[in-house]
């Protein structure tokens, strides 16, 4: 006999033979064990002191690096060298090497860590993040590496968040010195991945970090627990601070980003402090120059840390460089466990120092062994709820299916599409709705933790739909979709939906969002440029459309991908809202709109979750 589950999916226009075909099916993905390629690179050297010198550049302006070699290094003995470029400082005086830099030097690597221009004790100016400028100078600083006697002439550079940025538009240079990538939390689309997901501005991340680095800038010395405060590290040889001072001087001009970002609404915006748009300085624009070096890259990124995830996998989608995408559960930069539903004192997984055992093999393979082909392109991903990770060399995963689960009378969701001719539910938008302080966009400024306490009393703010009991385990892993049929009283709006799960005794747990601003509703009909497993809209002035007051409209956008085990007995939960107080703007700035959402037949509002068969699913008799 057919079973429940397959009518219901019969109704949703899966066919019957598909339908058995996943209740028989097994796991498509093998599971994933960190740390086992450990024992391929023995730690043989002890860190030597740090050095430091300018490089200057085509145009004059000098560039400071530290470098640090392994000791004892023997003469004509030649090294592969780790770079990092950031515009954070690449120490604070009176550094000794880093505990990762030390990590790095005693497996055989050189260290070259360089403030990028503009910034730190570098001279130059810095405009906007990664310039065509910065990222030439990138090249330019390779090629001194390679010409160095200690290099082996074979070069890869890694770091997080804005390093990770750095590290793969350094590879559209094409420099011969440049063989394998680690980007660690990078924005593959900074405008939708960090500053304005949904094209509504971020503004609690876009204000403090332009205000932390803005003070960086000026040399603002900063502090520790129970330290003195210290600036940036001078470059060797300048004693009396002359050169440090000059290259502060350069840097007063830098502007603010929160300036520049203030005068964005759309994608293809070009502010005047900048003069440039964030196209310019966003990895996708560059597909065919980074294609074009073949060079591999490990990328990692986490369900939890603002649109890193979505980025990983849009870049393995879309680049056909040989890929390796890691994404976990964990706060920015991986030093936190954020499964929501784990304590927020779970230890990680894995830590950090198995990370870089893992980011040391893949160095190893690109770095040292001139003939290595690359490895496989696979997509390593941990389901939370399940706690386990897994691996796979296609996404979606093999087993995929798509299920949409319409909102519903009483407030429900089914399986099963409504008949009724013009119900709606009307929302009055509560604007002081938050999802707290430790939120996935909070973890971009500093990297803690990422908490999402019960969301059951956050959610009296909000419109909620929730289906019944589960009477099976459901894992979905990838990219939902919503698609709303909407009117609201205002001419724009912030718009947000939750996937929630609700436990037997009523927990909320968080599990994923998506975000979409009412002007910027229109899908385009263009060709994105890159794979999106979602609606593509291009964010463009020319594609700004505002909602006509009372008029019913639709908001079809793409939840952030996830990959979590939604158990029997548990119930599925869709919460929509029109702020988030703590960490997006107000839109709009004045009034409270009220939003009527459809739920009939002809405006049948639904989300599409992305499902995966599980083990060995319970077979036909």
């Amino acid at each position: 006999m057919v079973k429940p589950w397959c009518r219901t999916k019969l109704t949703i226009g899966l066919g019957l033979g598909l339908c058995f075909s996943l209740m028989r099916g097994v796991l498509a993905q093998e599971s994933y064990q960190f740390g086992e390629c450990a024992q391929r690179s023995a730690a043989l050297y002890e860190s030597g002191p740090v050095g430091s010198a300018f490089i200057t550049m085509r145009d004059g302006v000098k560039i400071a690096v530290d470098v640090i070699l392994p000791k004892g290094l023997a003469t004509g003995h030649r090294v592969p060298t780790i770079l990092t470029l950031t515009r954070y400082w690449r120490a604070r005086e009176g550094d000794g090497p880093s505990e990762l830099q030390r990590f790095w030097v005693s497996h055989g690597y050189a260290i070259v860590s360089a403030d990028v221009r503009g910034t730190g004790a570098s001279f130059g100016g810095w405009r906007y993040s990664r310039s065509r400028q910065e990222v030439t100078d990138y090249g330019e600083i390779i090629a001194w590496i390679i010409a160095q006697p200690w290099s082996n002439g074979r070069t890869g550079i890694t770091g997080t968040s804005y390093g990770a940025n750095a590290a793969e538009l350094a590879m559209i240079n094409n420099s011969p010195g440049l063989k394998a990538v680690i980007p660690r939390h990078s924005d593959f689309d900074v405008y939708n991945h960090v500053y304005l997901p949904g094209g509504i501005l971020n503004f609690h991340f876009s204000e403090n970090w332009s205000d932390a680095v803005r003070k960086m800038d000026l040399n603002v010395k900063l502090g520790r627990v129970g330290g003195t405060l210290r600036g940036v590290r001078p470059v060797d040889g300048d004693s009396d601070g002359e050169s440090l001072t000059a290259a502060i001087r350069d840097h007063t001009n830098n502007p603010p980003i929160f300036t520049g970002l203030k005068e964005i609404v759309f994608r293809d915006d070009r502010p005047a402090v900048w003069g440039a748009s964030m196209e310019d300085w966003t990895a996708f624009t560059y597909q065919a120059e980074i294609e074009r070096s073949k060079i591999p890259m490990m990328v990692w990124g986490s369900w939890m840390d603002a649109g890193t995830a979505d980025g990983a996998l849009l870049r393995f989608l879309t680049f056909k460089n040989p890929q390796r995408v890691i994404i976990g559960p964990w706060s920015h930069g991986g030093r936190f466990h954020s499964s929501p539903f784990l304590p927020n004192d779970t230890p990680n997984t894995p830590e950090l120092q198995v990370q870089w055992l893992e980011d040391l093999c893949f160095f190893d393979r690109h770095l040292k062994n001139p003939d290595a082909r690359p490895a496989q392109r696979e997509v390593i991903y941990y389901t939370m709820n399940e706690e386990r990770w897994k691996r796979t060399p296609v996404w979606p995963p093999a087993g995929s299916s798509r299920a949409r689960w319409y909102l519903a009378t009483e407030r429900s969701l089914s399986l099963v599409s409504p008949k009724a001719g013009s119900e709606v539910d009307q929302y009055t938008v509560d604007f002081a709705a938050t999802t707290g302080m430790a939120n996935r966009w909070q973890t971009q400024f500093g990297g803690g933790d990422v908490v999402y306490p019960d969301r059951a009393e956050a959610d009296r703010r909000l419109l909620v739909y929730t289906s019944l009991p589960l009477d099976a385990d459901l894992e979905i892993t990838g990219h939902p979709t919503v698609k709303l049929f909407i009117a609201s009283t205002a001419t724009d709006g912030a718009f947000f939906v939750y996937l929630e799960d609700v436990d037997p005794s009523g927990r909320v747990t968080y599990i994923t969002e998506g975000e979409l601003r009412g002007l910027h509703r229109k899908v385009s009909a263009r060709a994105a440029p890159y794979r999106s497993p979602t609606p593509y809209r291009t964010f463009h002035r020319q594609d700004g459309s505002p909602l006509t007051p009372g008029e019913m409209t639709v908001l079809h956008f793409g939840l952030l991908p996830v990959s979590v085990l939604i158990k029997r007995g548990h119930r599925l939960r869709v919460a929509i809202g029109g702020a988030d107080k703590d960490t997006f703007e107000r839109i709009p700035a004045e009034g409270t709109p009220t939003i009527s959402v459809g739920r009939n037949r002809r405006f049948a509002s639904y989300i599409e979750l992305p499902i995966v068969r599980r083990h060995q699913s319970e077979r036909i008799p």
